[in-house]
């Protein structure tokens, strides 16, 4: 189970990296909006690079970032339901989940988003406008990277469940934080695994 564990947090220490380093697209993705805005506002008139410039680097930036959030507790969720759940219970509504929505889904995106990718690569796709960028693929070899970073965190937050789940106590309280008992102290997280 330690070994799962240490698995799990090398998964996470990569996928954490390159959601930080990703996140600095935002700087670009704003300076580039701001820039836009100006042009629009005194110019007289947009840019059509531009504006897929700014679609291209906010998609590299959710989809680069995915993972990352799933890993940091930080996506979107019911609360209501979860907060309500005790951790035990929540770790195993993880662990389902992750093995019937998470890794299937992810594992379709990758298998068909490489031929997306390879596809348009192939075919010199550029945009749709005559004054767009060109390499498409770039934009589009995101999705799969972004899937493939979703997928890695999702399986380690699945071993992290598992061995809150089915792990000895003393585990517990270094697996258990994605399941809400990070401010538990050693005594009570013996407790929640009833």
């Amino acid at each position: 189970m330690e070994a799962l564990l240490k698995i799990s947090d090398c998964i996470d220490a990569i996928v954490s990296r390159i959601g930080k380093w990703a996140s600095l697209l935002a700087i670009p993705l704003m300076l580039t909006i701001i820039y836009d805005v100006i042009q629009r506002k005194f110019g007289g008139q947009g840019s059509i690079k531009l504006q897929e410039l700014e679609w291209h680097l906010h998609t590299a930036l959710f989809m680069l970032c995915f993972g990352f959030g799933y890993i940091r507790d930080s996506h979107v969720r019911i609360e209501l339901i979860r907060d309500n759940l005790r951790p035990r219970t929540r770790a195993i509504v993880e662990m389902i989940g992750g093995l019937i929505c998470v890794l299937p889904f992810c594992a379709l995106v990758l298998y068909f988003g490489f031929d997306f990718v390879a596809r348009s690569f192939e075919n010199h796709e550029v945009s749709a406008s005559t004054t767009g960028l060109t390499h498409r693929w770039i934009i589009k070899s995101t999705i799969p990277i972004g899937f493939g970073l979703l997928a890695m965190a999702g399986l380690s937050i699945f071993m992290k469940c598992f061995v809150f789940v089915f792990g000895p106590t003393n585990l517990h309280k270094r697996a258990g934080y994605y399941v809400g008992t990070h401010h538990a102290d050693l005594g009570d997280v013996a407790k929640l695994k009833d």
